[in-house]
C-alpha cells in the first residue's frame, strides 16, 4: 500500500508540475504573441512612413525636373531669339552696305 500511495503522490505531483508549467508556457506564448504583434505594427507603421517619405521625395524630384526643363526651354527660346535678332541685324547691315556701294557707283569696276 505504501508503494501505491507513493506512486499516486508522485503521479499527482507530476501532474501538478506539468499543469503549472503548462500555464507558464501559455502565458509566455501569449506574451510573445503580443510582443510580436506590437513589433509587426511598429514595422508596418515604419514601412508606411518610409513609403510616404519616398513618395514625397519622388514628387519633389519630379517638380525639380519640371522646373529645370522649363528653365532650359526658356533659355533655348532666349538663345534662339537672340540668334535670330543677330542674323537680322547682320542681313540688314549687309543690305545697307550693298546699297551704299551701289549708290557710289562702280568704283570697283575697271576704268576704261
Amino acid at each position: 500500500m505504501k508503494s501505491r500511495l507513493l506512486a499516486l503522490l508522485t503521479a499527482f505531483s507530476l501532474a501538478v508540475t506539468l499543469a503549472a508549467c503548462g500555464d507558464s508556457a501559455k502565458e509566455a506564448a501569449d506574451k510573445a504573441a503580443a510582443a510580436s504583434k506590437a513589433a509587426a505594427d511598429k514595422a508596418s507603421a515604419d514601412a508606411k512612413e518610409a513609403a510616404d517619405k519616398a513618395a514625397a521625395a519622388a514628387k519633389d524630384a519630379a517638380t525639380a525636373t519640371t522646373d529645370a526643363a522649363n528653365k532650359a526651354m526658356d533659355a533655348t527660346k532666349d538663345a534662339a531669339n537672340k540668334s535670330m535678332d543677330a542674323t537680322k541685324d547682320a542681313a540688314n547691315k549687309a543690305m545697307d552696305a550693298t546699297k551704299d556701294a551701289t549708290k557710289s557707283g562702280d568704283t570697283m569696276a575697271p576704268k576704261k
